[in-house]
């Protein structure tokens, strides 16, 4: 694209988002010929009463997979052009965008929490060539799709708290998307390593063709060539700004997904794309405390990235203890440990503590949880975990459990939240987390 076609879709994008926003919010709502007319969600917005209304109806919508088929299906056949937005697969998409409703329905109370995650979650859907007016289309979906399940049972009430709910995470992607134009929706690389560490376990480095601003610990999505469309999370493990590199470990764990691509069906000189990076691991800035990273498997990027940025800021006079925790199925698992042990070796202030292996049918997480907990008083520093999902919550709820306060423990978002967090190995399926059973309808 040449910069003149980038400046024209970066001001067509502005545009169709003003647009949108002044149909969000002016009275009446409708945006296309023929649309009912429905009032803007008024300030204060009472997202407890859409909850409870929403919540007591949910009988006649679930489940959520049906639901979200019969959007799709509406989706597209109304504006077939859009199909080409998503993957061949729909299967990780849906679970994702039962994971958005579900949030949404859960914290309609607390709508400031709404807008944050929703406004991180517009940047980052910039990445799938998503513009504003588009969300239009999905919610009149949506509509149909309510109809269709409630049946007899449809009222104009309840249709008006779902677009109610549905208005107020997308006014927030709005106003993400415009924030970040400024930068690009994705950034492309060409992988410039490529090295085995095991059987399914590949350490890639990339080069993004543009600079990638980022903070040790976060995490960015990657799509391979091979997969266009499918986008899975994976930690960055180089130091921010030292080359222009970055450096991603990756375990396959099932056939035919991105993880797959990128550890059998990749080399030097490949392609690939990059999302915005995201996340909320950080070392903070006080002194006070010991650090505990904790990793299991490939979470280990994360912790990399953290322990060079440890390094960077290490002063003799005020040296911050580190202590790190790395866990793995086997030892063999433990894999691109030489950094740690020369740091440890080096730095006084680290110290390394691994948990591989075990007695048979002995809980692996649970034996990482305990050594974590172990010597950890209960307002001893900040602990940072990166991992599978079963492992983060085994950690956390131990160290809760032994009184640590809950803002001292920090991971990056589960499979519940809005979007899947970062993948590691020992999760779903290749980068796939669970989707959510659905829940029990109150009565």
């Amino acid at each position: 694209m040449s910069a003149e076609d980038g400046t024209y879709h970066a001001l067509l994008a502005r545009h169709d988002a003003m647009r949108l926003r002044r149909n969000l919010l002016s009275p009446g709502g409708g945006t296309e010929p023929g649309d009912t007319a429905r009032p803007a969600p008024q300030e204060p917005y009472d997202g407890a009463a859409d909850q409870r209304l929403i919540m007591s109806r949910l009988d006649l919508v679930a489940p959520f997979d049906e639901l979200i088929t019969q959007l799709y299906a509406a989706l597209f056949t109304r504006h077939p052009a859009l199909r080409s937005l998503f993957p061949s697969g729909m299967e990780f998409q849906q679970a994702h965008l039962a994971r958005a409703f579900w949030y949404l329905i859960e914290h309609l109370d607390q709508p400031e929490r709404i807008t944050e995650t929703f406004t991180q979650l517009g940047r980052d859907h910039r990445k799938l060539g998503v513009r504003p007016a588009q969300y239009t289309a999905f919610e009149q979906a949506l509509c149909e799709a309510l109809r269709f399940r409630s049946g007899e049972h449809w009222s104009a009430e309840l249709e008006d708290a779902w677009v109610r709910m549905l208005r107020l995470g997308v006014t927030a992607m709005v106003r993400g998307a415009e924030a970040a134009l400024r930068e690009p929706a994705c950034w492309s690389a060409t992988v410039t390593e490529h090295r085995r560490c095991g059987p399914d376990l590949a350490v890639l480095r990339a080069r993004p063709h543009e600079p990638f601003r980022y903070r040790a610990g976060q995490y960015t999505a990657v799509e391979h060539a091979l997969l266009p469309h499918t986008w899975r999370p994976y930690y960055v493990a180089g130091e921010p700004g030292r080359d222009g590199e970055l450096e991603f470990h990756v375990r396959c764990t099932a056939p035919g997904g991105v993880s797959e691509a990128l550890v059998h069906r990749t080399g030097a000189g490949d392609r690939v794309r990059l999302g915005p990076p995201k996340g909320s691991l950080a070392l903070g800035d006080g002194p006070e405390g010991e650090v505990r990273l904790v990793a299991w498997d490939t979470g280990w990027a994360a912790m990399k990235a953290l322990l060079r940025e440890a390094e960077r800021r290490a002063r003799p006079a005020a040296e911050r203890r580190v202590r790190l925790f790395l866990g793995a199925d086997t030892p063999a698992g433990l894999y691109d440990t030489g950094y740690a042990a020369e740091l440890e070796r080096r730095r006084p202030w680290l110290s390394v503590v691994t948990v591989a292996g075990g007695a048979p049918g002995e809980d692996a997480y649970g034996r990482l949880a305990r050594a974590v907990a172990h010597g950890a008083g209960p307002a001893s520093g900040r602990t940072l975990v990166a991992g599978p999902p079963a492992m983060v919550r085994a950690v956390t709820g131990l160290l809760l459990d032994a009184g640590l306060p809950a803002g001292n423990v920090l991971h990056d978002p589960l499979p519940d939240g809005p979007y899947p967090g970062p993948y590691t190995a020992g999760g779903h399926g290749p980068g796939v987390a669970a989707p959510p059973r659905d829940r029990p309808v109150p009565a």
